[in-house]
């Protein structure tokens, strides 16, 4: 599965161009250290599958890699953040 990372979201696009999953993570600061994670979708063809919690986990690599901090506002988030303590380091 090939996500495409870009400064604000984390996307999986189709052949055709059709956003199948995605996770968004806007910067809520100044000096872009710290991001909003405000949005997950996976389209309904993907879900049960465990497309969510991959996008999560390529969202707390780009954190770690970029020496981010995550605000988790989006309730999928808060509640991966929650299932996964060893990524708290990466929660403000």
């Amino acid at each position: 599965m090939n996500f495409t990372h870009r400064e604000n979201e984390i996307v999986l696009i189709d052949e055709k161009g059709k956003r199948l999953a995605e996770v968004t993570f806007p910067y809520i600061n100044e000096n872009k250290d710290c991001v909003d994670v405000n949005h997950t979708f996976v389209d309904s063809s993907l879900r049960g599958q465990g497309i969510a919690g991959k996008l999560m986990d390529e969202l707390a690599a780009d954190l770690e890699e970029r020496g981010l901090k995550a605000v988790p506002t989006c309730s999928y988030a808060k509640g991966w953040f929650e299932k996964h303590p060893e990524y708290s380091r990466l929660v403000k």
